[in-house]
């Protein structure tokens, strides 16, 4: 006969029933526990967005261009970054008088500094509370065998380098503001899947990030990652693809085309005339 009486007794009581509780149903109390507080999480907003500055390079198009007329709605001051006067005109007719715009070349160590300077007097003593590194190219991305040293460069001075000059001439400003830096890499910094540059640059970017991260975690800035998958902006428009293969192409050496073959060629045709049958590419 069990004893039941007194504190001895209810504590066995309370293990017996708990021990009687099936495995899957404690289970699904973690787990809905867990969704519970990520739904709880992300339904924080953040207070007085009109006092945060945030500088988005890349915003002629596509995602840079996207995320300022976004964030610009919900009503911080965006100061947008793009490579053409066209392309801020453009920007500036759908968005508020809130929003500013500079011409930037992020290749272009001169054109960075007068952006850093521009960007100061513009946050003045409030520091930048976001950067977001989007300018980003992707061509030419074909078999390394086809490519020039010069097209190696070409995309890691747009993507790594250029990235990681607008970022150090911006971190006192984001350091004063506990701010974040968004730096947006792609699924090709973690596995390559053609030649070219692209894979190099990405990969060099989630090292960068990772790096920078754990330097200034400690100053209360945050560093974070963004990997697309493949979304419908300039960076894939096909015909930028098939004008790339064909300039290529036609530069190599008789020798290399014949190792390689018509049908090698025409498959790389193929994969740009793919991207078509993704829809339509608006940015």
């Amino acid at each position: 006969m069990l004893d039941t009486e007194g504190p001895e007794g209810i504590k066995v009581l309370l293990q017996k029933g708990r021990n009687n509780v099936p495995m899957w149903l404690w289970l699904f109390a973690v787990v809905g526990f867990y969704f519970l507080f990520r739904w709880y999480w992300y339904r924080q907003t953040l207070q007085n967005l009109t006092d945060k500055y945030v500088f988005i390079t890349g915003c002629d198009s596509g995602f840079g261009n996207l995320l300022a007329c976004q964030l610009d709605g919900q009503g911080l001051r965006v100061l947008a970054a793009c490579l053409t006067q066209r392309g801020a005109e453009q920007l500036k007719e759908g968005t508020s008088q809130r929003l500013q715009t500079i011409i930037l070349d992020v290749t272009d160590s001169e054109s960075v500094a007068a952006a850093a300077n521009w960007v100061k007097l513009q946050v003045g003593d409030r520091g930048l509370w976001g950067l977001v590194n989007n300018a980003g190219i992707s061509l030419p991305s074909l078999p390394n065998e086809w490519l020039l040293k010069d097209d190696f460069l070409k995309i890691l001075n747009v993507n790594l380098l250029g990235l990681i000059d607008v970022t150090l001439s911006l971190l006192p400003l984001i350091r004063k503001a506990k701010g974040r830096i968004v730096n947006v890499s792609s699924m090709a910094g973690r596995i390559s899947l053609v030649g070219g540059g692209y894979s190099i640059s990405k990969y060099g970017v989630e090292a960068f990030s990772d790096s920078l991260r754990r330097e200034l975690c400690s100053f209360g800035v945050k560093v974070c990652i963004i990997e697309p998958g493949s979304f419908k902006t300039l960076l894939v428009e096909p015909k930028y693809f098939e004008k790339s293969i064909q300039q290529i192409w036609s530069r190599l050496p008789a020798e290399t085309k014949e190792s390689y073959g018509q049908n090698f060629y025409n498959t790389c045709e193929f994969s740009a005339s793919f991207l078509k049958d993704r829809g339509n590419f608006d940015h």
